[in-house]
């Protein structure tokens, strides 16, 4: 029987380019997101898909979802825990308190539920265990400037990673975090105009082809549950990452 996996975020990006690797490798893919119609555009009719419309802050959708797909499958092999946005650069006391909760709500509440969700069923399932990758970011360890809130909510997604690693444990349930710096996509095509670096000046960034990232999940989701990614970072080879500034 094939794979299966559930990905989050599924109508766009990083989300899409993932989901259409995995059913290129003949995985199950069940595509979780807020907008029907960008599912069955990732989807493009391949019948190993599943599209499941939902919010992935509304628990109650998000435990539906879940139990659709495992009805449907028996199993749950994977979730690609990747839903999630971001805010445009400005300093902290520029930025208003709801669109903080905003995005703590989507990127970390969002991603605990969906986690949450896909343990239970991991826990309870025959044979037990299955595997749960987080999307972090490089922000997880180095800011960008103005970027206070997605930062805090990156962090926030290692803390949950390092947890139902430790969780996980009891049930042979393995759980590692993608980082991804500049992978092209719709969110990311601003760094090929220029943004702010930590001195004040604007520079245009080296990027990488999202299926990049795609390759990268694949192959933490192809692990058999003995061996764990517990944190990989891939990103534009020459971007302002590594050293100072």
């Amino acid at each position: 029987m094939s794979k299966t996996i559930i990905i989050t975020g599924g109508g766009g990006g990083v989300g899409r380019a993932t989901a259409q690797h995995f059913l290129a490798s003949g995985w199950q893919v069940g595509l979780i997101g807020r907008k029907s119609a960008a599912l069955e555009e990732t989807a493009a009719k391949n019948k190993n898909t599943l599209i499941l419309p939902c919010d992935v802050t509304d628990e109650t959708q998000v435990e539906s979802a879940f139990n659709t797909a495992y009805e449907a499958w028996g199993r749950l092999d994977a979730v690609f825990n990747n839903a999630g946005v971001s805010l445009g650069g400005a300093p902290i006391d520029e930025l208003s308190v709801d669109d903080w909760r905003n995005l703590i709500d989507i990127n970390v509440t969002g991603s605990f539920i969906v986690a949450r969700a896909a343990f239970r069923i991991m826990r309870h399932q025959s044979p037990q265990g299955g595997r749960i990758i987080n999307n972090g970011s490089v922000s997880a360890y180095v800011p960008r400037w103005g970027s206070a809130p997605y930062t805090a909510s990156k962090h926030a997604i290692t803390g949950l990673t390092r947890s139902i690693s430790l969780d996980g444990r009891p049930f042979n349930i393995a759980c590692g975090q993608v980082d991804i710096g500049n992978a092209l996509t719709d969110m990311a095509r601003k760094m090929t105009k220029g943004v702010p670096q930590a001195d004040g000046s604007i520079e245009v960034e080296p990027v990488m082809d999202v299926s990049n990232v795609a390759t990268s999940v694949l192959h933490m989701a192809n692990l058999p549950l003995e061996a764990n990614v517990q944190f990989m970072t891939v990103m534009a080879t020459n971007m302002p990452y590594i050293g100072r500034g």
